[in-house]
């Protein structure tokens, strides 16, 4: 059983209206036939509006949401996960979850009512950021390192009030201590690797590491290549690498698995799709214990998850 915190499939969706989630012929990298080939239980799926869209506004994240349910919530097995009852729902049925998250807040525009109003129609987590800079935020890619503006920090505080997991994977470094400093927060990294495993500038360092394990946030390794080896080809054991310096750092509880799929055009060898996890885990019971493989691939990221969606 898998949980997977971060994935593109609705932005696929988005640009091309003909892509069918629930076809038997796989069209992406995420579909409902590759979740079950692959023991995906639980799909976290971003609101992510590309660079293309010039002028992002909230119409275009609620044609995003809009995707979500006649593409993907029509198949009678898919649960849209809102709350710890749900989660359980799922766990304990044959039925499959999709948790709603934003990447980047570009398109609300500073509104905190559309924020509010993206809640009532399921969103349960944000990223404030993609790479560079917005109107809330810098991200990891803005070279000037700034943190939150005054309407940045009202943004996470409407969150933090919301219940709203808050995704710090493409966070400039000072904007995520910033966001650490929030009490309360349901801090996280969705799909971030270790920066002492190879370093690029979105991966964690340190520091950052140890500070959303004190936190109990969830770490989502990632399968972007570049984030996990700088050179050359790319294998499931090189995340092994990531794993290994994060649990030296006392998080084997936290750590999880985000993909990016449908996000990627390359991709480590034999994890190509969602209908590969079994090649990821078939390696995982290879180098650690079934306790710790388990953890991995789904305990950690439901024990995150039970702790911080809302009860009901």
């Amino acid at each position: 059983m898998i949980i997977d915190a971060h994935c593109d499939a609705l932005m696929k969706m988005y640009r091309n209206p003909l892509l069918d989630f629930n076809a038997a012929e796989p069209v992406l990298d995420v579909s409902y036939p590759l979740m079950k080939q692959g023991g995906v239980k639980i799909q976290f799926m971003a609101v992510y509006l590309p660079e293309e869209i010039k002028n992002p506004d909230v119409g275009h994240i609620l044609e995003y949401v809009d995707i979500l349910y006649r593409r993907v919530l029509c198949n009678p097995d898919i649960v849209l996960i809102q709350s710890r009852s749900d989660l359980q729902h799922v766990l304990t049925t044959g039925k499959r979850g999709v948790l709603l998250t934003l990447e980047g807040a570009e398109g609300l525009r500073g509104s905190l009512a559309q924020l509010r109003i993206l809640y009532q129609l399921g969103l349960r987590s944000i990223g404030p950021a993609w790479n560079f800079a917005n109107w809330a935020v810098d991200g990891a890619m803005e070279t000037r390192n700034g943190g939150f503006t005054l309407r940045g920090q009202q943004l996470i505080k409407e969150s933090n009030q919301l219940g709203l997991l808050l995704d710090a994977s493409h966070l400039s470094e000072k904007a995520f201590w910033e966001a650490a400093d929030v009490p309360g927060l349901h801090l996280f990294a969705s799909h971030s690797n270790a920066k002492s495993a190879c370093d690029h500038p979105r991966n964690l360092t340190d520091g950052q590491i140890r500070c959303l394990i004190e936190r109990k946030g969830m770490i989502g390794i990632t399968f972007v290549p570049w984030f996990v080896k700088k050179t050359g080809s790319v294998f499931i054991t090189d995340l092994f690498r990531h794993i290994d310096h994060i649990c030296s750092l006392g998080g084997e509880d936290f750590i999880g698995f985000g993909s990016d799929f449908d996000g990627i055009d390359k991709y480590i060898r034999g994890l190509e799709n969602a209908g590969m996890y079994a090649n990821l885990a078939n390696e995982l019971y290879k180098h650690y214990t079934p306790v710790q493989a388990q953890k991995f691939l789904w305990q950690n990221g439901y024990a995150f998850l039970e702790r911080s969606l809302p009860v009901s």
